[in-house]
């Protein structure tokens, strides 16, 4: 599991190897708006806060940081993502079993549900692969070329859909 998440974040991290400034933070692609640093601090955000609350079995996704500063600066954004792999690559077998309680807010305020940690990091790299495709959105519309053919596709999907 820590192998698969590594590896797609890794992509990320290629991804913003081969950005312009200009373009990591262009905002002007409808229909959201939203930059690519955008997406990226949102995607280690949401891995961050599960690496916050994981000591204390108690991730709550709506702590993120929100730091502009990733969103700006393709650096600091690289810097995060090897952060974030660093130590997620600290968990053990048995810290990945263990048993947290998850909360966020899904529309009518937080909610919580008892899970494992690696329920909530399947789900974070789920949501990364999403996010990923929003990036790809972005990079077409921009003209620049995806580090990679799988570049935001899920694994699931069905390779003879994709053409």
């Amino acid at each position: 599991m820590i192998d698969a998440i590594e590896f797609n974040l890794q992509r990320g991290i290629k991804l913003l190897q081969n950005l312009s400034e200009p373009e990591y933070t262009n905002e002007s692609i409808p229909p959201y708006y939203s930059s690519i640093g955008c997406h990226i601090r949102h995607i280690l955000d949401v891995f961050s806060c599960i690496l916050k609350g994981f000591e204390a079995k108690k991730v709550d996704l709506t702590n993120r940081e929100r730091n502009q500063s990733i969103e700006q600066n393709i650096e600091f954004g690289i810097a995060y993502f090897e952060e974030i792999i660093f130590k997620i690559r600290s968990f053990s077998e048995e810290d990945l079993q263990s048993e947290i309680i998850l909360i966020d807010d899904l529309g009518l305020g937080k909610m919580g549900a008892k899970t494992t940690l690696a329920a909530v990091l399947i789900q974070a790299h789920s949501h990364a692969i999403h996010h990923f495709a929003s990036i790809g959105y972005c990079i077409y519309q921009l003209g620049v070329e995806l580090p990679d053919a799988d570049f935001g596709y899920n694994p699931t999907t069905p390779k003879n859909i994709l053409k």
